[in-house]
């Protein structure tokens, strides 16, 4: 039902009270009505609302003002065409007036029609465009004010980007506004002048496109400014960014000026060439190729451009930090606010990542020229740098995953034997376990996440590729987890390590780190942010897998010092009903493990710990958790002893036939079978009557996948309990 008139034109009275309160609740409330999709205004009440707000922007109170310009958003949908128009035009004339403040507010006020202009009414945007285009160019031409200017320069950013189709026919004149604007004294007018330029290619054509990289061009060869090479080197990786495939033209023309720019002694400079070089390689791949040699060279030439700095005393062959090194006594000597080489070395890093990224075909060539270079500088001393390079070399990783998957089983003397990129990566390993060893205990959160993507892309890459290191990368580990400072994203991110480590290595190969590893993740187990408990409950759950492997050959490694704690730490959680619901599930799933692996070494606990099982079963919401955690009990090879829950079981399984959630369906009938076949002479007949009695609907056409399991549950009954062919029958 429409609002009715009444309402809008009482809270229109509110909005003139002398109280700003009153003015704001009703301002308030007009918003809420204007969101409304049933809403219909008649013309006098549009009328009114548009004069009334555009009349609060102006208002004395600030809060006043901000909800009526956020109004506008909503209101320009539900207001016809030249109410749209008459607001554009006000909030235009105030955005170029002498008031300060209410040329910020009118210039919110622009930006808001301009995000919320339907997309699907051309003719209004047009319109409004053409209202807003010429006002605009106006007020950048003019060079008194450079607040107006930067605040025009910003809505014909938006306006470009959203519109720039429907201003064709503006384009000429705003090209004409925007050039003289790169030569402005004011480094945040040529800027954001850049960026209009650059959503300007988006939509203009050919003509106009070849025109403005003519005077890029042309001003660039014969600029005699440094201040003025930076600007024109950025717009051109601005234009390069935006215009993708037509800027692939004139590569040959820009590259030359480009590398004769980079030699310049100006280490912003170095920075805006490396970021063009970036943004060719990304968006102009073809025209790229015969010049992707010398951009590396540059790359690698600058990515240990830091002249202010010796790294030589850091090269020492011991692998220890020092630990009595002070947080920031080593960086105070060196760090100035005039040294910028680090946003060179950045640059280089980036542009190095948008390398290794687009070419795939080079990758022989990356391991044998980057790599190297790339590994020995995650010892760079400014964090952002060397996230960017830990950045490069992941994506070089990336790129070097094998078509068929490495397992780490595979003898490593017929992966030595294979030529190609994985061969060359496992040729580098120790050198990156040395590089990143030190990393790994660096204060910085920020490094040692980086540390741990490397080294998980690693052994994605590599199964089993840490195996002789880990020795190196245990110390990292057990400092993520126990540095009582460590914030709870580098806990989550090492245990999350731990378990990608773990499931891509030998089980053996952790058996002499088992001391500081296993207690290490318990202490994790019991950590009060329910997040680090379930990642700690996972890889415990895969740590008891590798303690003792039940699925390989036996060893001879004497897990049972370790028995007692892990299975008391998932106790305390399984027994927990005040808990988060996925440290619930997980804590079920683990000890479910547990006990599977573990279980004949805790026999005098299973009295206790079964029945909470049974009492998940119970649970709704827990159920399906519960049952595959069942499952890994009684298909162990250890054959635990299930009497204790197995006759109240049996029922509540039988229920679960019943249900209409497939999944449940599917893990009972698993259970099932598995506990006939492992079971069996605890089971009787007549603890199967429920069961077998909630069969008979479950072997049907409308769902083969049930009933195959169905059908083979029947098939381990009958086999077990000949006298059981009557009931089946």
């Amino acid at each position: 039902m429409a609002a009715p008139a009444y309402q809008i034109t009482n809270l229109l009275e509110k909005m003139t009270s002398s109280d700003k309160d009153f003015r704001f609740m009703a301002t308030n409330d007009l918003m809420s009505e204007l969101q409304k999709d049933n809403i219909k205004l008649d013309d006098d009440s549009e009328r009114k609302v548009v004069k009334m707000l555009l009349k609060l922007l102006e208002d004395k109170n600030g809060e006043v003002q901000n909800l009526a310009v956020r109004c506008l958003g909503p209101l320009v949908c539900k207001v016809k065409d030249f109410q749209v128009e008459t607001i554009v035009d006000h909030l235009c004339n105030n955005m170029v007036g002498d008031k300060e403040q209410l040329r910020d507010i009118s210039s919110i006020g622009l930006k808001t029609v301009i995000n919320e202009l339907p997309l699907n009414t051309t003719t209004l945007a047009a319109s409004v465009c053409k209202t807003m285009t010429g006002r605009l160019s106006a007020a950048i031409a003019q060079q008194e004010d450079v607040s107006v200017q930067l605040e025009a320069l910003d809505i014909l950013g938006d306006l470009l980007s959203r519109f720039g189709g429907l201003l064709i026919q503006f384009h000429p004149n705003l090209l004409e506004s925007l050039q003289p604007q790169l030569k402005s004294p004011r480094l945040a007018v040529r800027k954001r002048s850049i960026i209009c330029l650059g959503h300007l290619v988006l939509s203009c054509d050919q003509i106009l496109y070849m025109k403005l990289m003519s005077m890029l061009l042309d001003e660039l060869s014969k600029s005699t400014s440094t201040s003025m090479e930076r600007t024109f080197i950025q717009a051109v990786g601005a234009l390069c960014r935006q215009a993708g495939h037509r800027f692939g033209d004139d590569v040959e023309r820009v590259m030359p000026l480009l590398i004769k720019y980079i030699q310049q002694d100006d280490d912003e400079l170095k920075e805006n060439v490396l970021q063009a070089f970036e943004a060719m390689v990304c968006k102009c791949g073809a025209e790229m190729t015969p010049h992707i040699p010398d951009i590396t060279k540059l790359c690698l030439q600058y990515i240990t451009y830091d002249p202010n700095y010796n790294y030589e005393d850091e090269d020492g062959s011991d692998m220890e930090c020092d630990d009595e090194l002070d947080e920031d006594g080593s960086d105070d000597e060196y760090s100035d606010d005039d040294d910028v080489s680090w946003k060179v070395r950045r640059a280089a890093a980036k542009c190095l990542e948008a390398v290794i990224s687009t070419r795939p075909e080079l990758l022989d060539t990356f391991y044998n020229k980057i790599s190297p270079q790339l590994i020995a500088r995650f010892k760079e001393r400014e964090e952002n740098v060397k996230a960017d390079i830990f950045h490069a070399y992941i994506a070089l990783l990336k790129q070097t995953k094998p078509v068929v998957p490495i397992t780490f089983t595979q003898d490593a003397n017929m992966m030595d034997a294979e030529d190609g990129p994985v061969s060359l990566l496992q040729a580098q390993v120790p050198n990156i376990v040395k590089a990143v060893h030190k990393q790994m205990k660096e204060k910085s959160i920020k490094t040692r996440q980086c540390c741990f993507s490397l080294l998980t892309e690693l052994i994605h890459v590599l199964p089993g590729a840490l195996s002789s290191h880990i020795s190196a990368i245990i110390p990292g580990i057990q400092y993520g987890l126990g540095d009582k400072q460590s914030s709870s994203n580098i806990k989550i991110d090492t245990l999350a390590f731990i378990q990608a480590l773990l499931s891509s290595h030998h089980p053996t190969v952790f058996h002499p780190h088992a001391d500081v590893l296993v207690p290490a993740v318990i202490s994790t187990v019991s950590d009060s942010f329910y997040k680090i408990s379930s990642e700690a409950l996972m890889v415990l759950q895969i740590l008891v897998k590798i303690l003792r492997p039940l699925d390989s050959h036996p060893t001879d490694f004497d897990f049972t010092r370790f028995t007692a704690p892990i299975y008391q730490c998932c106790f305390v959680r399984l027994r927990a009903q005040d808990i988060d619901q996925e440290v619930k599930e997980r804590a079920i799933s683990c000890m479910g493990q547990i006990i599977a692996h573990l279980g004949d070494s805790i026999q005098g606990e299973l009295p206790s710990c079964l029945p909470i099982f049974l009492d998940r079963l119970k649970n709704e919401i827990l159920r399906l958790t519960a049952v595959k955690a069942i499952t890994a009990i009684a298909s162990s090879p250890l054959r635990i002893d299930l009497r204790v829950i197995l006759a109240d079981t049996l029922p509540v399984l039988a229920s679960f036939l019943r249900k209409n959630q497939r999944a449940l369906k599917l893990s009972t009938l698993v259970l099932l079978d598995t506990l006939v076949k492992n079971c069996s002479s605890a089971l009787s007949v007549e603890m199967l009557k429920p069961v077998l009695d909630e069969l008979p609907p479950l072997i049907s056409e409308s769902d083969l996948h049930i009933a195959q399991l169905t059908l083979s549950l029947l098939t381990s009954v009958v086999s077990a309990h000949p006298n059981a062919v009557a009931i089946v029958h």
